[in-house]
């Protein structure tokens, strides 16, 4: 399923203002990124939810704008839709575009993240 060697890791932070979601991402030592990432060798992309907005989030998938392009190969949840993996074997040059698809406790409405891009270079 994925290379557990090669792994890239961020937060989602989501919060609310005036109940409109607000995403923001930060690397492994909490500082402030992008959320994009770009692949050089075969890579897992994790992304680690913290729920500061008390609507019990929870990771259900991905939706690409592309999702036949091959450039992420694999995506999988873990930790109760805690965390999210995508996995990009970097075979394929390439730009991924996509939204984490997000459930709540309080509804059966669907939250859509702003989009991270993950581009691979492929490997030469």
């Amino acid at each position: 399923m994925s290379d557990t060697s090669n792994i890239v890791e961020f937060n989602l932070i989501v919060t609310l203002a005036n109940n409109v979601p607000e995403f923001n991402y930060t690397d492994i030592n909490n500082q402030p990124v992008t959320g994009d990432f770009i692949v050089t060798q075969e890579q897992t992309i994790t992304y680690k939810l913290i729920d500061n907005t008390d609507r019990g989030l929870k990771f259900v998938g991905a939706a690409f704008e592309r999702p036949f392009n091959k450039v992420i190969d694999d995506v999988w949840l873990q930790g109760n839709g805690q965390q999210i993996n995508l996995l990009d074997l970097d075979k394929i040059v390439g730009k991924a575009s996509f939204r984490f698809v997000l459930s709540n406790s309080q509804n059966s409405l669907m939250l859509l993240s702003p989009d991270p891009v993950i581009i691979s270079r492929g490997q030469t």
